[in-house]
């Protein structure tokens, strides 16, 4: 069973027991998150896909850890003009583990 869930922005395909980083979720490490925004869900008796949800549907996770993603290097040149500009950035990130698909 899998289902097209989303949330960050971003749209991810799980399964029961897959781990996936997400955009930073303001829920502690160790406690079940129910991701409620499922756009389909698929199995054995064929797919479902929502308009743009599907009703009734949710998945549930559990939180296994918080962390920062490996620093992008930002850089800008303007040549000849002795322009030069360095910045970096590390996105927030939730480690989820998939425990079940329901509806």
């Amino acid at each position: 069973m899998f289902a097209v869930i989303k949330t960050g922005g971003k749209q991810y395909r799980v399964a029961p027991g897959d781990k996936l980083k997400v955009e930073a979720l303001p829920v502690e490490t160790g406690q079940q998150v129910t991701l409620d925004q499922v756009l389909a869900v698929g199995g054995s008796g064929g797919v479902r896909v929502g308009t743009p949800l599907v009703a009734g549907a949710a998945v549930t996770a559990t939180v296994l850890a918080h962390g920062r993603h490996p620093k992008v290097k930002i850089f800008k040149l303007r040549r000849r003009k002795h322009f030069q500009k360095h910045a970096g950035h590390r996105q927030n990130f939730t480690e989820l583990r998939i425990d079940s698909i329901g509806g």
